[in-house]
């Protein structure tokens, strides 16, 4: 079904160029839903734009606009507004026929895109041998849901992990496994997960206190990348205990499967890296180090400032691995949009790559990559949040917690309305709505902002929140059951009747869809899609609250099933997008 505004843009090009020629083919109308309701539904600025070009006044440009525009199958007719906006307000019959198109579809009219991508999101990219703490949330979340989104769009996606598996610290890791636990050299059995974080700690420990172990350490390093037998299984005993950890915690928040890619991975690419600059002539020798200058980027004293791609004892740093990424994402996976969900303290580091990459040549007009920043989370008081001893909360007590919280609250209920329930039922109801709590109070904010982080408000049954969508949805069930209605078997043959203010209202939010998920396709904002959805929910309630449905006569009745159904859809449609999943009761 092609999307309203996609009906209305074609109406003015054809308008735009009957009245002022073909040059104006392809014009934009600037099309917006309208602020105010007395304004319609939609308004045009295009009259505004084109005033300098045509060297007119918008207002006569706008009533040469409306002249040749023919909206009569979609709209009353258009109106103008102050200085040129031209107002539309939809017809309910156009309203009626196209709730009808989309009551079969599943995909609830929301077109494949017709340029479809080859698209890599790069997360949730978790540090091995360590414990993924709250800063790894956002990171997590924010990147499922923009590849959820994307792939619905009919893009291809390659969810890739980018983990920090090698390096310096590995070293120190693999010298302390063979000190302090040498039966695991045999063995992944002999450590516990719970260990994992306690682990790294003491390894730094005895890292930052005694130069003996130092040395073992470094020594670890070039034994790793010299490829030692010995030392490759106790690199691979740290990592595959820190995926057993991080995996249980993926599978708590719902991501889906990504591809792990460490730097590991990227290592034998390097020198390719170094061979690529070099022949650029973008290396420079600075104090020893290989490097490229920077433009834009100053140091203090004012000079440009240098990106060390290869340190003057040959090894490597992430920038190089980064550099390495960018290139095998466009030479061999064909990348063709590379997303970073990142936070916002990285911003510099990934201008600095990407302009590398882009000298380098890897970069093209062809391929975007774009850092998608995000702030932090914060607790009260406006501090990063931090457990009780004062370190990084870990994530997945964090997530139990929020369990914790909503089975306090769903007792509190039972309680309040006197019911009795399964232990089987309050457990699923427990994880399903503590974890949608946290991801949706997450992802409803601008993914640039930091917010404050508060269980009572993500869990609230009132205000935009995962429980309040989560209820809309459980209500129109709780029709269905009431009234014994299957709506699969609503009949497509029976007409749509849109009578109340409320009807309409609802329906021309049920038609917007596409338009939001166009948004978040191009903005990657996922907050445009969790507003979409609590206005959705208040506009249903509204709806319900007004007007009868089980006791309605015909025809009526059943398009007011067909309008619960589809509220119900869009609901379960739109928070699958963003990793939640619905209840049938709450």
């Amino acid at each position: 079904m092609k999307s309203t505004i996609a009906q209305l843009k074609s109406c003015f090009e054809q308008a735009l160029v009957t009245a002022f020629g073909p040059e104006l083919a392809g014009t934009d109308p600037i099309l917006t839903p309208a602020s105010n309701p007395k304004f319609g539904d939609y308004q045009a600025n295009v009259a505004m734009s084109l005033a300098k070009r045509l060297k007119d006044k918008p207002r006569a440009i706008a009533e040469q606009i409306v002249q040749q525009l023919d909206v009569s199958e979609i709209c009353q007719p258009p109106t103008i507004a102050g200085p040129g906006f031209i107002n539309l307000s939809l017809k309910t019959s156009y309203l009626e026929a196209q709730l009808k198109s989309i009551q079969t579809d599943p995909r609830l009219g929301v077109e494949p895109t017709s340029d479809p991508k080859r698209v890599i999101v790069d997360y949730p990219s978790a540090n091995i041998a360590k414990e993924m703490h709250v800063g790894h949330l956002r990171s997590a979340i924010i990147g499922d849901c923009i590849a959820r989104i994307l792939e619905f769009q009919g893009h291809t996606i390659l969810r890739i992990s980018h983990v920090g598996d090698w390096g310096t610290p590995f070293g120190m890791l693999i010298a302390y496994l063979r000190e302090a636990y040498p039966k695991a050299m045999q063995t992944t059995e002999t450590l516990e997960l719970g260990e994992l974080s306690t682990f790294y700690r003491q390894a730094k420990k005895r890292f930052d206190q005694d130069e003996t172990f130092r040395e073992a350490a470094r020594m670890a390093v070039v034994q790793l990348q010299a490829g030692d037998e010995e030392t490759l299984r106790a690199w691979k005993i740290v990592c595959e205990l820190s995926r057993q950890a991080y995996q249980v915690i993926y599978d708590l928040l719902g991501i889906l499967p990504v591809i792990e890619r460490g730097e590991s991975f990227y290592n034998p690419l390097l020198p390719d890296v170094i061979k690529d600059l070099k022949q650029k002539g973008l290396l420079v020798e600075d104090e020893g180090a290989q490097c490229v200058f920077l433009e834009g980027f100053t140091n203090k004293a004012g000079k440009p400032l240098p990106l060390i791609i290869q340190k003057s004892n040959g090894g490597y740093n992430y920038a190089t691995t980064d550099l390495a990424a960018i290139r095998y994402r466009v030479k061999e996976d064909q990348a063709q949009r590379v997303i970073y969900p990142v936070g916002a303290e990285q911003t510099n580091h990934f201008a600095q790559i990407f302009q590398v990459g882009r000298r380098a040549g890897w970069i093209t007009d062809d391929v975007e990559f774009v850092h998608t920043p995000f702030g932090l989370i914060l607790g009260e008081g406006g501090k990063k949040l931090k457990s009780r001893s004062g370190e990084a909360l870990p994530l997945r007590e964090l997530l139990e917690e929020a369990i914790a919280y909503a089975s306090a609250d769903l007792e509190a209920r039972l309680k309040q309305e006197g019911r009795q329930e399964m232990a089987a039922f309050k457990a699923k109801v427990n994880q399903v709505v503590g974890i949608a709590a946290l991801k949706y109070a997450d992802l409803s904010q601008n993914r640039t902002s930091n917010y404050i982080f508060s269980y009572d408000k993500m869990l609230a049954l009132q205000g935009n929140t995962a429980p309040y969508m989560l209820y809309a949805y459980v209500r129109v069930q709780g029709i269905s059951r009431k009234g014994g209605i299957d709506f699969d078997q609503l009949s497509a043959a029976n007409p749509i009747h849109l009578d109340d203010e409320t009807e309409l209202t609802l329906a021309k939010h049920l038609l917007q869809l596409d338009e939001i998920l166009a948004e978040v396709e191009k903005d990657l904002l996922p907050n445009r899609l969790c507003q979409y959805l609590f206005e959705l929910s208040q506009k249903f309630n509204q709806f319900y609250d007004r007007c009868t449905v089980l006791q309605a006569a015909e025809p009526q009745h059943t398009s007011r099933l067909v309008l619960c159904d589809l509220t119900a859809r869009t609901l379960k449609l739109g928070l699958s997008l963003l990793g939640i999943p619905v209840l049938e009761r709450m």
